[in-house]
């Protein structure tokens, strides 16, 4: 028997990016590219260099109420870059969607965030020139060329070999992974997990004995959502369920390499695939996710999270303070932030990173100079006098000196939607001191510093990052939606774990599947100078 779980909502419609057709790319390559020649005469917005720079942008916001645009951070990094943003925030739940159709309308912004540079859409036009290419300026700017790492530009270059964005950086030791509630383990003597089954026994133990203490059978194991802005993330699953199917498979790609057969082999023929869904349909049907699955989006994940309903969920060790803590702390006085305990791996596997989060591109519509100048822009907020205004705030409004040290407040930063900025322009590898917090901030911030060196020992990087397939480019899209619709109604008891078997078996004998693997292992054997 199921326990009640708070219904969060209704199903989404099917995936609107995939509406998009390829007339409609072609018109927007028609009506955004343009020529970079005509381009180019129409010089700045303002025709004055020293004027401050008038620049457009669209990116993602994790904010329920997004920053307004006389926010008092924004207004600050204005000020030290000699810009005025006029900044589209997109929700997480819908920015897949929504950067897809202002793709295809030819109406695009100066400077927008690609959340997936292989996207399918993304890389036509990039292939037809509606984006800069920006490989030859990147040396004349240093914190572009030296702030962020070589894995993340060599991981986002286009399939002839250029770059048509800057990589937003972190940290490939910081990727998303396990974050499990310590203090429900230490309430019901639980061990934190090592493997896949003894995760089982951890979330069968949430769900069954009360960890929150409440009296009631109001708990879940994991925030867990499947959403189709997350295709193509961790076997098409979301980050929580495709980050159990990657611990099976031990690897975070689409592609695994087969020292035998001495080839690429695409994720979903693998057996581990079906281990994995047999696993999860068990877990579904005990309880240990939200009854309403396929309706959740990310940010009604995150508030189980929140408001002590879960205790696991998926993500960067780096965000826990910032979107989970202050919430918790409300509902639970007694929680720690040393009770965000990052799982070090699990099966012995946990993933790198990629060392980038999306890029920053800009399309080919906007002249060279203005160009130039949205590079000087990120170049200068990079410099760590600008960036850490959305670290620490303005001083006396969010952080106060103490000992020659910025001491800020976190409640006051969230306010003003400091953390906002980050997915705009992010710097990894910090030059400034930020010591001056709490006990419990310093002793949370050294565990996780512990945890990801240890990750550091046994992480798996993304074999395929970068790697391209024209037939893939071709067939993924539709293929994707797929498999992500057959393992949701696998997980959720609504097809057999048979039907999974039998697309595999189409899998196999499909042409176009075995003209993908076949290019991408020319690709890989290629860059490896096999």
């Amino acid at each position: 028997m199921r326990k009640p779980m708070q219904k969060v909502g209704r199903r989404n419609t099917r995936n609107l990016a995939w509406i998009i057709s390829i007339v409609m790319v072609m018109s927007v390559v028609l009506s955004a590219c343009g020529s970079k020649g005509e381009a180019q005469t129409n010089g700045s917005s303002s025709g004055n260099p020293d004027a401050p720079l008038e620049v457009s942008i669209m990116t993602i916001t994790p904010s329920a109420v997004p920053a307004a645009d006389d926010n008092v951070i924004k207004r600050a990094i204005e000020k030290a870059t000699n810009s005025k943003m006029s900044i589209q925030w997109v929700s997480n739940n819908i920015y897949g969607d929504k950067l897809n159709l202002t793709l295809a309308s030819g109406d695009l912004p100066d400077l927008i965030m690609i959340n997936d540079p292989f996207g399918s859409t993304f890389t036509k036009m990039v292939k037809q020139g509606a984006f800069w290419d920006i490989t030859p300026y990147i040396q004349d700017y240093p914190n572009l060329s030296k702030g962020i790492p070589d894995i993340a530009w060599e991981t986002t270059k286009a399939a002839d070999g250029n770059n048509y964005g800057i990589p937003r950086p972190r940290p490939v030791t910081g990727d998303s992974f396990f974050i499990i509630r310590k203090d429900w383990l230490d309430k019901l003597n639980l061990q934190v997990p090592e493997t896949t089954d003894e995760l089982f026994d951890v979330m069968k133990a949430f769900v069954e004995q009360d960890p929150d203490g409440n009296g009631q059978s109001d708990t879940t194991a994991l925030a867990a959502y499947v959403s189709p802005d997350d295709l193509g993330w961790g076997g098409n699953l979301g980050p929580v369920l495709g980050a159990i199917e990657s611990s099976f498979i031990g690897t975070n790609s689409s592609w695994k390499w087969d020292e035998t057969e001495g080839k690429l082999v695409y994720r979903e023929l693998l057996p581990e695939v079906r281990e994995s869904l047999q696993y999860l349909t068990k877990a579904y049907s005990s309880g240990m996710m939200p009854e309403d699955l396929l309706s959740l989006k990310l940010t009604q994940a995150r508030e189980l999270f929140k408001r002590n309903q879960a205790g696991i969920i998926v993500d960067k060790t780096g965000t826990m303070r910032k979107i989970y803590a202050d919430d918790l702390k409300k509902v639970d006085p007694s929680f720690k932030y040393t009770d965000f305990y990052p799982l070090t791996n699990l099966n012995g596997y946990n993933p790198k990173g990629s060392g980038y989060n999306g890029i920053l591109a800009i399309p080919a519509s906007v002249p060279e100079e203005k160009m130039k100048r949205i590079l000087q822009l990120v170049d200068t907020w990079m410099n760590p006098e600008v960036f850490e205004i959305q670290q620490f705030g303005i001083e006396g409004t969010h952080y106060k000196v103490v000992d020659g040290k910025k001491v800020a407040s976190t409640e006051k930063l969230t306010a003003d939607n400091a953390s906002d900025f980050n997915h705009i322009v992010n710097v990894i590898d910090l030059p400034w001191d930020t010591t001056g917090e709490t006990d419990e901030e310093t002793q949370a911030n050294e565990l996780f510093k512990k945890v990801e060196a240890e990750r550091d020992k046994t992480s798996v990087a993304d074999l395929s990052a970068g790697l391209q397939s024209e037939t893939g480019q071709k067939i993924l899209p539709e293929l994707n939606k797929k498999i992500q619709d057959l393992k949701a109604k696998i997980i959720l008891g609504r097809e057999p774990i048979e039907a999974w078997d039998t697309f595999v078996e189409s899998l196999r004998n499909d042409p176009n599947v075995q003209a993908m693997s076949d290019e991408m292992t020319e690709a890989y054997k290629k860059r490896n100078g096999q």
